[in-house]
């Protein structure tokens, strides 16, 4: 099966060698990688172009992260469509063959996995897990959600369920997996690894009115795709957040 990686960038040169690298060194043998710039002013483009395994790229303005996603897909042939953003990278070699091995095994339209988080300073030190294995539907009203850097679906489903929506500022991922995840005719299968090492800093937890922000998408999505919530539901989610932290620090004991 053939798989397109979507990598968006802006600027990344100090951390897209890491990405690219993580792709090259990948064992599956039919990748395609597609990069989708911004138009940067820095080093990204020149870095994007010294990688031959680069299947295509764009560098042109966008109307933010999810337009530029949503470039992406459009450009993609895999069979398999995922993304990788500019600042994160795969852990091991094995991630996208064992990603393509659960497709095969269990007869399904998308795989999702696990991810971790690491310090932008020290990228092999992990300081927070996230994990997808008890997720299910229901827990789209609580303002959980597998872990989208996890998640990779068959292109077909993109074309027959759509893209991002770009009237979300943050939540345009919560939005899309909640319409693939609650459709009975998408199948779903859950992954036990690691997929993704994500750099500390991203946008939805910056700050008090970042994650309000989100809140208020998160209700926005649930009520455009039949799922009853309310702010303090969707809010009292940031209290289980603090076990994702234990699972690094019992590691280091």
């Amino acid at each position: 099966m053939k798989v397109s990686i979507i990598t968006t960038t802006y600027n990344s040169a100090a951390t897209l060698r890491d990405t690219m690298e993580s792709v090259k060194a990948q064992d599956h043998p039919d990748i395609e990688h597609i990069l989708v710039d911004g138009r940067s002013t820095d080093a990204t483009v020149p870095l994007i172009k010294s990688y031959p395994h680069v299947a295509k790229y764009v560098s042109e303005e966008d109307q933010g992260l999810y337009d530029a996603i949503n470039k992406g897909i459009r450009m993609s042939t895999g069979d398999i469509v995922g993304i990788l953003n500019s600042d994160d990278f795969f852990p091991d070699s094995t991630v996208i063959s064992s990603i393509v091995n659960a497709f095969e095994k269990e007869g399904v339209d998308a795989v999702y996995g696990d991810i971790a988080f690491v310090k932008p300073e020290n990228i092999r030190k992990i300081v927070r897990y996230y994990s997808s294995r008890k997720f299910h539907p229901g827990k789209f009203a609580k303002g959980y959600m597998p872990a989208h850097p996890s998640f990779y679906a068959k292109r077909s489903c993109f074309e027959k369920l759509g893209l991002y929506q770009l009237d979300y500022k943050i939540a345009a991922d919560f939005e899309l997996l909640m319409r693939f995840f609650m459709n009975k005719n998408i199948r779903t299968s859950y992954l036990n690894k690691v997929i993704v090492y994500m750099r500390t800093g991203g946008v939805s937890n910056k700050n008090v009115l970042s994650r309000y922000t989100l809140n208020k998408e998160i209700i926005k999505a649930c009520r455009e795709n039949g799922v009853k919530t309310n702010m303090l539901r969707v809010s009292l989610k940031y209290l289980s957040k603090v076990f994702e932290y234990i699972k690094p620090a019992l590691s280091r004991n």
